[in-house]
């Protein structure tokens, strides 16, 4: 397990279509080469699932390799919506996307009942909201002990689960500090998971507060410096809120996305995307 590959190779090997792919990071460490490159290889009727989706979801889901998504708040962060998403949502451009929303809270819960190997967490939250009605993997249950009644959500067990790190070494340990979101949890409750790093190293060092994710945890260990851009990687690279304005400019014309995604992603021309 941990075994270091290229990030074409651990694509190919552990996403199909059909899967159900993590791809997590808040704010911080965003696995955006990961998502990148499976639009690349053209991963189709994917569901989707993170806590927070922002402009790699929107770039997967313009490129067509979506059919749900699983998810609590969705935006460009500090800029405004997701077009690419809306367009799907409300449009079928270009493919229809089936939604299945839930809270901050339920979907953390989720991914750690998913890493305990338990089929559900229960909390106190989704009160005074109307995702209970609209969302069918939310439901009321009894506490047995005090009669109180609490809410319940299935756990998450993506096929894959993708998340960045700082770093690794040679033996396919991973470590990771700062913002640590629910990577740890993601790659706990996947089937398959994907590890991108900064970089590999001989012997990793110990940090205050950092995560370190052993070896056996982890399926495939990729080396992509700045693989987390436009987002950034703590110690290693700051955040490209440049990129996240001019993504609201592009993700609004569908012709202005899939030149972009021509270019950026495919590695196709403005004329030859057009």
């Amino acid at each position: 397990m941990g075994v270091i590959t290229s990030l074409a190779d651990a694509i190919a090997e552990l996403v199909h279509d059909g899967d159900t792919v993590a791809l997590e990071g808040f704010t911080h460490l965003i696995p955006v080469a990961a998502g990148h490159e499976i639009i690349r290889q053209g991963r189709r009727d994917l569901t989707l699932v993170r806590m927070t989706p922002d402009i790699v979801y929107d770039q997967l889901i313009g490129a067509g390799c979506a059919r749900k998504l699983i998810f609590s708040w969705a935006g460009n962060p500090g800029v405004g919506s997701l077009h690419r998403f809306r367009d799907a949502v409300q449009h079928g451009w270009p493919t229809p996307l089936e939604i299945e929303e839930h809270s901050h809270a339920g979907m953390a819960n989720r991914y750690v009942a998913g890493a305990a190997g338990l089929p559900f967490a229960v909390l106190r939250g989704y009160r005074g909201t109307d995702l209970v009605a609209q969302t069918p993997t939310i439901a009321p249950i009894t506490c047995p002990f005090t009669g109180e009644v609490l809410t319940a959500v299935p756990a998450l067990t993506p096929d894959v689960g993708i998340v960045h790190a700082q770093r690794a070494d040679r033996a396919g340990n991973v470590q990771l500090w700062g913002i640590t979101g629910v990577q740890k949890e993601t790659v706990l409750a996947s089937r398959r998971s994907l590890v991108t790093v900064e970089e590999i190293v001989d012997e990793l060092e110990p940090r205050p507060g950092a995560v370190v994710l052993p070896s056996w945890t982890v399926t495939r260990i990729a080396e992509v410096p700045g693989g987390a851009h436009p987002s950034y990687a703590m110690g290693y690279s700051e955040r490209d809120n440049d990129y996240y304005q001019a993504w609201d400019t592009i993700s609004r014309d569908r012709a202005a996305f899939t030149a972009w995604l021509g270019e950026h992603v495919l590695g196709r021309s403005v004329e030859e995307a057009s």
